[in-house]
Parts: C-alpha cells; structure tokens; sequence
C-alpha cells in the first residue's frame, strides 16, 4: 500500500523547527516570475508560528513586509515571540538566507477569541455558485496553476491598451486546483491570490510586485474547520496607482456566507 504524498501546498510550506531558528525551502511549483509566490511565503511564516510551541490562540492579523527577492533553496526563519499579555501574543518573524541577508520581515499578533457582542456589517456579495462558472485557462506563473480561479466578474483579459483604464473589480471563486480542505494556512496564501490589480488596468502583464501585505483574521481555527470548505469567494479592487506603487484590497468569504478575512497590500509596477 503507497503512503499518501502530501498536498504540494503542505510541501511548499513545510518547516522544520528549531530554537528560534527554523528553516524552510522555496517551491518550483509555487514559483511567480522572479520569486516564489508572496502567499505561499506568508503561509510558512504562519505555519512556523502555529507549529511553534509557545504560540496561544489563533491569528489575528498578519503583516509581511517582502524586503529582497528570495532565491531558490533553503532559507532560516528567525522566529521572537516580541510581547505576550493574557488574550494576545506579538510575533516576529525574519526570513534570511546566506550570511544571514534579510529577505523578509513579518509581524503577526495571535489571540484567543471569546464569543462578544457582534455586527457584521459587510455583506455576502452576490453571486454565481462555484460550479456554474468556468476555470480561468492556465497561465505561465506555476504559483497560478496550483489554484483554480472561476471568475464570476472582472475577469483578467490581456490585450491592446486603450484610452481608458479597464476595472480594478474582481469577483471570483478560488480553491486549490487539487483538493484541499481551507486551514489558516490556505486563508493566507489565497489572500495574495489574486491578479495584480495593475494587470487589469493595463490589460497587460507589466513588472509587478507586492511590496507589503496584510491579512486580518475574521475566524478562528476551529469555526474555520466546522466551515468545512476547499474554496472560498474572492472579491479584489485598488484604489490608486501613483510613481511606480498601488494598493490592493481583498475580501475571503465563505460560500456559508461567513467574512472569513480580508487584506491589504502596497505593490511596485513599473508601466
């Protein structure tokens, strides 16, 4: 009988432990064009810290701030618990590679949740289902190919560049193009899954890369898991791009209906 191979998201994300030293390894199969994927990076980062023993609670919000490319191959992640109170932990992270050059550096705050007083103001946005829209074609990035992506609106279309910018608005479903139930560790990584903003106001692939990310928790781990889900709706926009940066804003709901996270990003064009 042959051992089940692990899911290539597990793999890429996989950690092995240490002291405050952990360490890692990049992907090919979560590669974008000059680097891995910056979802799949956050996602080691948070499993290094759920994995670590003096963690408590769930996340909260994590930021990380993607300070040099990372080059393909191992890479330490120094991991210091900053501040700890009795409802909240305060974490950082630094990813180094060689003679310790800093490639990235994260925050995270973890908390434990007790049930309060709640309004949930946003609303579920309106939708097809998952299985009445079509897969996006596959795209040279192997980061891409790893997700499924069936757009309901805003769909990215690459061609000649008109007078007018195109929209900014996605609406889209996302899962794992194998199978994989949502953890935290997906949430995050599928929080910076989306088309560069830029992408769809150009209709063309200009250079491209998130500068700093951020993704706020709306669940813990356990109603996550009762969710019970592999895909999660999407919604993306941007509000402006001005001397080589813009902004990206992001929503992961349910399709129970639930605000699971949202996030926000700067990135560099060049256009």
């Amino acid at each position: 009988m042959h051992a089940k191979l692990p899911h290539p998201f597990d793999d890429a994300t996989r950690v092995t432990p240490g002291d405050s030293n952990w360490q890692g390894h990049t992907s090919d199969d979560y590669w974008a064009f000059v680097g891995p994927f910056g979802g799949v990076t956050a996602a080691t980062i948070l499993r290094a810290l759920i994995d670590h023993p003096e963690r408590a609670g769930d996340p909260l919000a994590l930021t990380v701030n993607y300070c040099a490319p990372i080059a393909k191959g191992p890479f330490d992640l120094d991991v210091r618990l900053v501040k700890a109170n009795r409802s909240s932990q305060h974490w950082s992270v630094e990813l180094g590679q060689g003679c310790g050059e800093v490639a990235t550096l994260a925050t995270a705050v973890f908390a434990e949740r007790r049930p309060s007083w709640e309004h949930r103001v946003a609303r579920y946005p309106e939708t097809k289902s998952f299985e009445q829209t079509m897969p996006f074609p596959k795209i040279t990035a192997s980061w891409a190919n790893q997700y499924e992506f069936r757009f309901v609106e805003g769909e990215m279309r690459i061609g000649p560049l008109q007078a007018e910018p195109g929209s900014t608005y996605s609406k889209l479903w996302i899962s794992d193009r194998t199978p994989r139930k949502l953890d935290m560790l997906s949430l995050m990584s599928m929080s910076d899954a989306f088309f560069g903003r830029v992408f769809h106001a150009r209709r063309a692939l200009v250079p491209f890369g998130t500068v700093s990310l951020t993704t706020y928790f709306h669940t813990d781990s356990e109603e996550l898991a009762a969710e019970d889900i592999t895909h999660v709706l999407a919604t993306a926009d941007a509000k402006i791009f001005h001397k080589s940066y813009g902004d990206q804003n992001a929503e992961l709901w349910s399709p129970n209906g639930r605000l699971l996270a949202t996030s926000t990003q700067i990135a560099y064009f060049k256009a």
